[in-house]
């Protein structure tokens, strides 16, 4: 699977575009204009496995920080305060990860 079979290769550039400079990604807004916040929840699960490194059922910091890296293999990593705000606006359960229902949860609030 590639991220451009679910989504657009223009929203996830308009998306990266936004964010390109450390410490201005904004996880709503970023999924408002890649598009994903308008997909199925089983749409966006499908999204969360393909950014699931390990294939663990979870994101950890690690493999959140090179979050936007999925979107584009050139996009910059993510900054130490972006990846533990973006693991504190999912991480429901405070178990240190985010699940697949958590990532859903969080792309369509």
């Amino acid at each position: 699977m590639s991220i451009t079979d679910v989504l657009s290769a223009e929203d996830i550039a308009a998306a990266l575009q936004e964010c390109q400079d450390p410490d201005t990604f904004e996880p709503q807004k970023f999924f408002q204009t890649s598009g994903l916040s308008k997909m199925s929840a089983s749409q966006v699960k499908d999204v969360f496995r393909f950014i699931d490194n390990d294939q663990s059922g979870y994101l950890d910091e690690e493999e959140l920080k090179f979050f936007l890296q999925k979107f584009e293999s050139g996009a910059r990593e993510l900054t130490e305060s972006e990846t533990k705000s973006l693991m504190a606006a999912a991480d429901n359960d405070g178990d240190g990860k985010i699940g697949a229902e958590e990532f859903q949860e969080m792309v369509h609030s």
